[in-house]
């Protein structure tokens, strides 16, 4: 039942940001021939606004239901406790994990909440760019190492990295109304995991695999996320299935 509730609103949610925004999502590689099969993690990167749930009007509904019935999503305690807002981020999937930004036991809570059809989404990041290019705190945005720990304990699947150009243009942290009928700017890149980890284990071995993986997605995220440049043509959401 509240997989079932979990689908509805997230078909919600795209069919009015459908109405109320453009897309231009596209792939930074060919991707595979159906890029929406075997996902077990999908890395959200450059995470600038609350309202970023509007992308899943950029996505095919098989993808959306893999949220609703397998997705496993951390989301930061403090957001959960919010009183309505906190309503919505623990019905954005399957099973949600109200996590501090420590090591601690919420993150193991996380580990041991995955399960062989788990798809994890997380923001590597942890925290939420502000309009100066920095966190709340005034420190650079930078990828957090639980990522790699999850990586570590997903044996196979592929993983779908999202390069977002950031939504500072519909709303910045702080702001209670969205600006509408903007052009939500994303790309793709579906990687297979086994081949990600082991690639980095052969060149970096274990005790510098998290680094290592670390600065490869903040490289991936400087090169994809601040790289797009407006299209001429907005590519829709239907061009994704």
């Amino acid at each position: 039942m509240r997989e079932s509730c979990i689908y509805a609103m997230l078909r919600t949610i795209k069919g009015l940001s459908r109405v109320f925004y453009r897309f231009d999502i596209d792939w930074v590689h060919q991707p595979p021939a159906d890029p929406w099969r075997h996902l077990r993690l999908v890395a959200f990167l450059n995470h600038t606004s609350l309202y970023e749930p509007l992308f899943v009007g950029g996505f095919p509904n098989e993808f959306i239901r893999r949220i609703a019935f397998m997705g496993l999503m951390p989301v930061a305690d403090k957001a959960t406790r919010r009183p309505l807002m906190g309503f919505f981020f623990r019905m954005v999937a399957k099973n949600v994990v109200a996590i501090t930004r420590k090591n601690d036991r919420t993150w193991n809570q996380v580990l041991a909440t995955m399960q062989p059809d788990t798809m994890v989404i997380i923001m590597p990041e942890g925290r939420m760019m502000r309009a100066n290019g920095l966190d709340k705190s005034g420190r650079p945005m930078t990828v957090r190492g639980g990522i790699a720990d999850i990586v570590r304990s997903i044996p196979e699947g592929r993983m779908l990295m999202t390069y977002s150009a950031g939504l500072h243009h519909v709303q910045i942290p702080g702001q209670r109304i969205p600006k509408l009928f903007k052009t939500l700017r994303m790309r793709l890149e579906s990687m297979d995991i086994a081949d990600y980890r082991n690639r980095l284990m052969d060149q970096y071995g274990p005790v510098g695999f998290k680094k290592a993986l670390i600065r490869d997605l903040e490289n991936r995220r400087d090169r994809y996320c601040f790289g797009l440049e407006p299209a001429s043509a907005p590519v829709y959401a239907t061009s994704l299935g």
